[in-house]
């Protein structure tokens, strides 16, 4: 088992929160995760896809009330939304009986409906936890490429080969699309969704033009809007804002759109192996969405992640707002001798960061100038790590 970079968190929101919502997209490790977290108490597991499992809920209340002194653990919790006012009343009777946290951990693949259902149902009484696909600091840092090649789903990275990866993410997508996106939006043709998040693929790390995406797709603007809603809601894709507050400057206003796991971009695009991927035009932008979210994995879940563009040309990758108002600016580079364009410049001294950051896929720290340097991906994640 991977040591998660979460692991910690979810412990910790456990011992003071009655229902923690653990939210990612399926095959990602949630139930081996809240597995070996429970591992340290008594616990109950009922996974909902199971026709066993659901049938002790045929009587949730009677069922769940036996188990208020364990906790009881939820898989695929998104497909019994009519759970969650029997979970209120339960937290609200274990309260009365002092017991205030530890109750139930929620594991969904998707933030769409269960969002919807626990802010409805369970407001105060719930936090919210995203787990991604494998970090870099999880995995070792021992070959970093492997990991953005294949990306951070367990099974695809651990494949004995890059075909098998390839194959893996392969069946990934087509289950997604024929199998789970059908629960949540049953009226749009997978081969349409697959066009779609192809596009996305093609578009990784560009401004989100979703009426160009329309034409392409021959539908309108709305219906592109409610596709990409959908990817995001399944936690697959990110937009990542632009920065709006430099109000004496003229800014991008449209997000950047990313595939969130770089093994799913390549597998979108047939990109097979590293010499594939290197020789391919999207190389520049996977590499930047991988590094993206590996630190946005590592930065504190109060801090804001965006990008700053004008329209004079200045430009920072990824910009971190943390919680005590200050600014890292960092910048993206696939070279191992980076060198800063003149629009970053101009962007820092426009919002004058804290610090200013490169990440370089090289193996040690290297200055840059006075008050900037270039680092490695891990050596990167472990400064957010410090920061957080």
């Amino acid at each position: 088992m991977f040591e998660r970079h979460i692991q910690a968190l979810l412990r910790d929101e456990l011992q003071h929160s009655p229902a923690v919502a653990l939210l990612g997209p399926r095959q990602v490790g949630k139930t081996t995760l809240a597995l070996e977290v429970a591992r340290s108490r008594t616990s109950v597991y009922l996974d909902l896809e199971s026709e066993r499992d659901r049938a002790k809920l045929a009587q949730p209340e009677l069922y769940l009330a036996g188990h208020l002194d364990k906790l009881v653990i939820l898989d695929e919790v998104h497909r019994t939304p009519e759970l969650f006012p029997v979970l209120r009343g339960l937290i609200d009777q274990a309260r009365r009986q002092k017991r205030r946290s530890g109750l139930y951990l929620l594991l969904g693949s998707a933030s769409l409906d269960l969002l919807k259902q626990s802010g409805e149902s369970l407001a105060g009484r719930i936090a919210y936890l995203e787990l991604g696909p494998l970090l870099l600091s999880e995995t070792g840092t021992e070959q970093p490429d492997k990991l953005w090649l294949r990306g951070g789903f367990p099974e695809s990275l651990q494949a004995l080969s890059d075909a098998r990866s390839l194959r893996w993410r392969q069946n990934f997508i087509r289950a997604y699309l024929e199998r789970d996106i059908p629960l949540f939006a049953s009226r749009i043709a997978a081969d349409t969704l697959r066009r779609f998040w192809t596009m996305l693929a093609h578009a990784q790390g560009s401004l989100l033009n979703v009426a160009q995406l329309a034409r392409n797709l021959g539908v309108d603007a709305k219906t592109a809007h409610t596709y990409l809603d959908l990817f995001c809601a399944l936690l697959l894709v990110r937009r990542l804002p632009p920065w709006h507050s430099n109000a004496g400057k003229r800014l991008v206003k449209s997000p950047k759109v990313y595939v969130r796991d770089s093994g799913l971009v390549h597998a979108l695009l047939d990109i097979e192996n590293t010499d594939a991927l290197l020789s391919h035009m999207v190389v520049g932008a996977s590499w930047e969405g991988f590094v993206i979210e590996n630190l946005l994995a590592h930065a504190s879940p109060q801090a804001q992640g965006y990008f700053y563009r004008s329209s004079a040309g200045a430009e920072i990758d990824l910009l971190l707002h943390w919680p005590d108002g200050s600014l890292w600016a960092i910048e993206i580079k696939r070279s191992l001798a980076p060198k800063l364009e003149r629009g970053f410049h101009i962007a820092c001294d426009d919002l004058k960061p804290q610090r200013k950051l490169v990440i370089y896929p090289g193996d040690e720290a290297i200055p840059l100038a006075a008050d900037i340097m270039a680092l490695p991906l891990a050596a990167a994640c472990t400064a957010l790590t410090l920061k957080s």
